[in-house]
Protein backbone atom coordinates (compact mmCIF):
# COMPACT_ATOMS: atom_id res chain seq x y z
CA UNK A 1 0.00 0.00 0.00
CA UNK A 2 2.53 2.17 0.79
CA UNK A 3 4.47 1.41 -2.17
CA UNK A 4 1.43 2.21 -4.61
CA UNK A 5 1.21 5.87 -2.54
CA UNK A 6 5.01 6.78 -3.36
CA UNK A 7 4.24 5.47 -7.14
CA UNK A 8 1.06 8.28 -7.10
CA UNK A 9 3.10 10.76 -4.97
CA UNK A 10 5.49 10.64 -7.94
CA UNK A 11 3.70 10.51 -10.49
CA UNK A 12 1.68 13.65 -9.23
CA UNK A 13 4.47 15.37 -8.62
CA UNK A 14 6.51 14.61 -12.32
CA UNK A 15 3.06 16.06 -14.14
CA UNK A 16 2.82 18.99 -11.99
CA UNK A 17 6.69 19.73 -12.90
CA UNK A 18 5.88 19.02 -16.88
CA UNK A 19 3.43 21.05 -16.40
CA UNK A 20 5.12 24.25 -14.74
CA UNK A 21 7.75 24.35 -17.44
CA UNK A 22 5.41 23.94 -20.09
CA UNK A 23 3.53 27.36 -18.90
CA UNK A 24 6.84 29.12 -18.15
CA UNK A 25 8.20 27.89 -21.64
CA UNK A 26 5.04 29.42 -22.98
CA UNK A 27 5.36 32.69 -21.42
CA UNK A 28 8.88 32.93 -21.64
CA UNK A 29 7.69 32.39 -25.65
CA UNK A 30 4.42 34.72 -25.69
CA UNK A 31 5.77 37.59 -23.78
CA UNK A 32 7.26 39.52 -26.47
CA UNK A 33 4.27 39.16 -27.84
CA UNK A 34 2.26 40.71 -24.98
CA UNK A 35 4.58 43.45 -25.21
CA UNK A 36 3.54 43.98 -28.42
CA UNK A 37 0.24 44.75 -27.71
CA UNK A 38 0.58 46.90 -24.61
CA UNK A 39 3.36 49.29 -26.58
CA UNK A 40 0.39 49.70 -29.61
CA UNK A 41 -2.06 49.92 -27.40
CA UNK A 42 -0.23 53.43 -25.32
CA UNK A 43 0.14 56.93 -26.61
CA UNK A 44 3.42 58.34 -27.92
CA UNK A 45 3.62 60.37 -24.39
CA UNK A 46 3.40 57.57 -22.36
CA UNK A 47 5.77 55.50 -24.51
CA UNK A 48 8.77 57.85 -23.69
CA UNK A 49 7.13 58.79 -20.17
CA UNK A 50 10.13 58.14 -17.24
CA UNK A 51 8.10 56.88 -15.11
CA UNK A 52 6.30 53.99 -17.94
CA UNK A 53 5.18 50.36 -16.86
CA UNK A 54 3.97 47.42 -19.33
CA UNK A 55 0.62 48.30 -19.34
CA UNK A 56 -1.38 51.09 -20.84
CA UNK A 57 -2.64 53.73 -18.66
CA UNK A 58 -5.37 54.13 -20.82
CA UNK A 59 -6.09 52.17 -23.84
CA UNK A 60 -5.18 53.94 -27.24
CA UNK A 61 -7.43 51.74 -29.68
CA UNK A 62 -7.38 54.42 -32.21
CA UNK A 63 -3.38 53.20 -33.18
CA UNK A 64 -4.97 50.52 -35.12
CA UNK A 65 -6.93 52.91 -36.95
CA UNK A 66 -4.31 55.73 -37.40
CA UNK A 67 -1.82 53.73 -39.08
CA UNK A 68 -4.28 52.63 -42.15
CA UNK A 69 -4.27 56.44 -42.41
CA UNK A 70 -0.48 57.15 -42.26
CA UNK A 71 0.30 54.34 -44.42
CA UNK A 72 -1.11 52.40 -47.36
CA UNK A 73 -1.27 49.18 -45.06
CA UNK A 74 -4.08 47.38 -47.22
CA UNK A 75 -1.65 47.64 -50.16
CA UNK A 76 1.61 46.43 -48.35
CA UNK A 77 -0.42 43.88 -46.80
CA UNK A 78 -1.95 42.87 -50.65
CA UNK A 79 1.69 43.25 -51.79
CA UNK A 80 2.53 40.15 -49.49
CA UNK A 81 -0.31 38.01 -49.93
CA UNK A 82 0.89 38.19 -53.76
CA UNK A 83 4.37 37.69 -53.48
CA UNK A 84 3.73 34.78 -50.82
CA UNK A 85 1.03 32.79 -52.55
CA UNK A 86 2.57 33.52 -56.43
CA UNK A 87 6.29 32.24 -54.61
CA UNK A 88 3.76 29.13 -52.52
CA UNK A 89 2.59 27.92 -55.84
CA UNK A 90 5.61 28.03 -57.97
CA UNK A 91 7.55 26.07 -55.33
CA UNK A 92 4.27 23.51 -55.28
CA UNK A 93 3.89 23.06 -59.02
CA UNK A 94 7.73 22.66 -59.15
CA UNK A 95 8.84 20.80 -55.61
CA UNK A 96 6.10 17.79 -56.32
CA UNK A 97 7.21 15.86 -59.30
CA UNK A 98 10.96 16.44 -58.28
CA UNK A 99 10.06 15.05 -54.73
CA UNK A 100 7.93 12.03 -56.57
CA UNK A 101 10.47 11.36 -59.04
CA UNK A 102 13.47 11.42 -55.89
CA UNK A 103 11.02 9.26 -54.12
CA UNK A 104 9.87 6.93 -56.63
CA UNK A 105 12.43 6.84 -59.67
CA UNK A 106 15.95 5.43 -59.39
CA UNK A 107 18.95 7.01 -61.51
CA UNK A 108 22.66 7.74 -61.75
CA UNK A 109 23.99 10.79 -59.58
CA UNK A 110 20.51 10.59 -57.45
CA UNK A 111 22.46 10.43 -54.14
CA UNK A 112 24.69 13.78 -55.62
CA UNK A 113 21.59 15.73 -56.30
CA UNK A 114 20.46 15.06 -52.52
CA UNK A 115 23.58 16.16 -51.74
CA UNK A 116 23.09 19.63 -53.30
CA UNK A 117 20.26 19.83 -51.98
CA UNK A 118 20.84 19.67 -48.35
CA UNK A 119 23.84 22.21 -49.68
CA UNK A 120 21.48 24.59 -51.48
CA UNK A 121 20.31 25.40 -48.04
CA UNK A 122 23.25 26.60 -46.37
CA UNK A 123 23.33 29.72 -48.08
CA UNK A 124 21.36 32.43 -46.36
CA UNK A 125 19.63 34.90 -49.10
CA UNK A 126 22.05 37.45 -47.58
CA UNK A 127 25.07 35.92 -48.61
CA UNK A 128 24.01 35.51 -51.98
CA UNK A 129 22.65 38.91 -52.10
CA UNK A 130 24.40 41.37 -54.35
CA UNK A 131 24.70 38.31 -56.96
CA UNK A 132 20.64 38.08 -56.92
CA UNK A 133 20.46 42.01 -57.16
CA UNK A 134 22.60 42.00 -60.62
CA UNK A 135 20.80 38.58 -62.54
CA UNK A 136 17.12 40.92 -61.19
CA UNK A 137 18.79 43.77 -62.82
CA UNK A 138 19.76 41.72 -65.87
CA UNK A 139 15.94 40.63 -65.84
CA UNK A 140 14.85 44.08 -65.07
CA UNK A 141 12.98 42.92 -62.12
CA UNK A 142 14.46 45.11 -59.65
CA UNK A 143 11.47 46.53 -58.74
CA UNK A 144 8.94 44.29 -58.88
CA UNK A 145 6.67 41.98 -57.30
CA UNK A 146 7.40 39.29 -60.03
CA UNK A 147 10.84 39.03 -58.87
CA UNK A 148 10.14 38.62 -55.17
CA UNK A 149 7.63 35.60 -56.37
CA UNK A 150 10.80 34.14 -58.26
CA UNK A 151 13.33 34.99 -55.78
CA UNK A 152 11.57 33.30 -52.45
CA UNK A 153 9.93 30.06 -54.64
CA UNK A 154 13.60 29.29 -55.44
CA UNK A 155 14.87 30.05 -51.78
CA UNK A 156 12.11 27.40 -50.74
CA UNK A 157 12.43 25.02 -53.76
CA UNK A 158 15.14 22.52 -51.75
CA UNK A 159 12.90 22.84 -48.67
CA UNK A 160 9.96 21.79 -50.74
CA UNK A 161 11.73 19.02 -52.48
CA UNK A 162 13.12 17.60 -49.51
CA UNK A 163 10.15 17.48 -47.07
CA UNK A 164 7.83 15.84 -49.81
CA UNK A 165 10.29 13.76 -50.47
CA UNK A 166 9.88 11.93 -46.97
CA UNK A 167 5.90 12.50 -46.90
CA UNK A 168 6.45 10.56 -50.75
CA UNK A 169 8.20 7.31 -49.15
CA UNK A 170 6.26 6.99 -46.10
CA UNK A 171 3.17 6.11 -48.60
CA UNK A 172 3.27 2.27 -49.84
CA UNK A 173 4.25 2.35 -53.53
CA UNK A 174 1.56 -0.56 -53.80
CA UNK A 175 -1.08 1.57 -53.78
CA UNK A 176 -0.21 3.34 -56.92
CA UNK A 177 0.91 -0.23 -58.41
CA UNK A 178 -2.79 -0.84 -57.89
CA UNK A 179 -4.08 2.29 -59.50
CA UNK A 180 -1.65 1.25 -62.97
CA UNK A 181 -3.44 -2.24 -63.09
CA UNK A 182 -6.42 -0.60 -62.64
CA UNK A 183 -5.57 1.61 -65.81
CA UNK A 184 -3.38 4.63 -64.63
CA UNK A 185 -0.50 5.42 -66.02
CA UNK A 186 2.14 6.92 -63.57
CA UNK A 187 1.14 10.55 -63.76
CA UNK A 188 -2.64 9.59 -63.26
CA UNK A 189 -1.78 7.39 -60.54
CA UNK A 190 0.11 10.07 -58.82
CA UNK A 191 -2.39 12.93 -58.74
CA UNK A 192 -5.74 10.34 -57.88
CA UNK A 193 -3.87 8.20 -55.13
CA UNK A 194 -0.61 9.55 -53.82
CA UNK A 195 -1.13 13.41 -53.79
CA UNK A 196 -4.99 12.99 -51.80
CA UNK A 197 -2.66 10.52 -49.04
CA UNK A 198 -0.24 12.83 -49.17
CA UNK A 199 -2.28 15.99 -48.25
CA UNK A 200 -1.20 16.36 -44.96
CA UNK A 201 2.41 16.50 -46.11
CA UNK A 202 1.66 18.61 -48.61
CA UNK A 203 -0.36 21.45 -46.67
CA UNK A 204 2.29 21.72 -44.19
CA UNK A 205 5.11 21.63 -46.60
CA UNK A 206 3.13 24.86 -48.23
CA UNK A 207 2.25 26.59 -44.94
CA UNK A 208 5.72 27.00 -44.04
CA UNK A 209 6.95 27.99 -47.67
CA UNK A 210 3.94 30.48 -47.09
CA UNK A 211 5.26 31.79 -44.04
CA UNK A 212 9.12 31.94 -45.33
CA UNK A 213 7.73 33.93 -47.92
CA UNK A 214 5.36 36.16 -45.97
CA UNK A 215 8.47 37.42 -43.46
CA UNK A 216 10.99 37.17 -46.16
CA UNK A 217 12.76 41.24 -45.58
CA UNK A 218 16.35 41.28 -46.55
CA UNK A 219 16.16 40.56 -50.53
CA UNK A 220 12.72 42.56 -50.80
CA UNK A 221 14.44 45.82 -48.68
CA UNK A 222 17.27 45.85 -51.12
CA UNK A 223 14.87 45.28 -54.56
CA UNK A 224 11.99 47.38 -53.95
CA UNK A 225 12.16 50.88 -53.81
CA UNK A 226 9.06 51.74 -55.05
CA UNK A 227 6.19 52.79 -52.28
CA UNK A 228 3.13 51.05 -53.60
CA UNK A 229 4.72 47.72 -53.99
CA UNK A 230 6.67 47.67 -51.09
CA UNK A 231 5.25 43.61 -49.03
CA UNK A 232 4.27 44.69 -45.62
CA UNK A 233 7.66 43.47 -43.98
CA UNK A 234 9.52 46.54 -45.80
CA UNK A 235 6.52 48.94 -45.75
CA UNK A 236 6.02 49.13 -41.97
CA UNK A 237 9.22 50.63 -41.91
CA UNK A 238 7.72 53.58 -42.57
CA UNK A 239 7.38 54.23 -39.11
CA UNK A 240 11.18 54.02 -38.42
CA UNK A 241 11.72 57.33 -39.40
CA UNK A 242 15.74 59.20 -38.85
CA UNK A 243 14.33 61.56 -35.61
CA UNK A 244 11.95 59.50 -33.98
CA UNK A 245 10.45 55.65 -33.84
CA UNK A 246 6.71 55.37 -33.59
CA UNK A 247 6.63 52.86 -31.64
CA UNK A 248 2.84 52.40 -31.06
CA UNK A 249 2.32 52.46 -34.61
CA UNK A 250 5.05 49.80 -35.42
CA UNK A 251 4.04 47.56 -32.93
CA UNK A 252 0.28 47.71 -34.19
CA UNK A 253 1.43 47.41 -37.52
CA UNK A 254 3.35 44.46 -37.19
CA UNK A 255 0.27 42.67 -35.29
CA UNK A 256 -1.55 43.07 -38.70
CA UNK A 257 1.61 41.47 -39.90
CA UNK A 258 0.78 38.54 -37.36
CA UNK A 259 -2.56 37.88 -37.80
CA UNK A 260 -2.84 36.42 -41.32
CA UNK A 261 -0.04 33.83 -40.16
CA UNK A 262 -2.24 32.95 -36.89
CA UNK A 263 -5.20 32.52 -38.59
CA UNK A 264 -3.09 30.13 -41.24
CA UNK A 265 -1.85 27.79 -38.66
CA UNK A 266 -5.29 27.48 -36.47
CA UNK A 267 -7.07 26.60 -40.22
CA UNK A 268 -4.46 23.34 -40.80
CA UNK A 269 -3.64 22.47 -37.30
CA UNK A 270 -5.26 19.22 -37.74
CA UNK A 271 -2.79 18.53 -40.78
CA UNK A 272 0.25 19.84 -39.11
CA UNK A 273 1.27 17.32 -37.08
CA UNK A 274 0.16 14.14 -39.21
CA UNK A 275 2.20 16.21 -42.16
CA UNK A 276 5.03 17.48 -39.64
CA UNK A 277 5.91 13.52 -38.51
CA UNK A 278 5.65 12.01 -42.78
CA UNK A 279 8.33 10.10 -43.53
CA UNK A 280 9.61 9.85 -40.42
CA UNK A 281 8.71 6.04 -41.13
CA UNK A 282 9.17 4.60 -45.01
CA UNK A 283 6.29 2.81 -45.73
Amino acid sequence: MADNVRVNWSKLLSRILLYFVVVFICLFILYPYFVMVCTALKSRAEIFAMDGTIFPKVAVWSNFVDIWQKAPMAKYMLNSIIIAGGSTAIAMVCGIPAAYALARMKFKGQTAFLGFIIVSQMFAPVVLLIGIYKVMQILGLTNSLLGLIFINAAFNQAFTIWLLRGTFMSISAEMEQAATIDGCNRVQAMFKVLLPVAAPGIVTTLIFIFINAWNEYTVALCLISTETIKPLTVGINIFNGYNMIEWQYLFASSIFAIVPVVILFMSIEKNLTSGLTAGGVKG
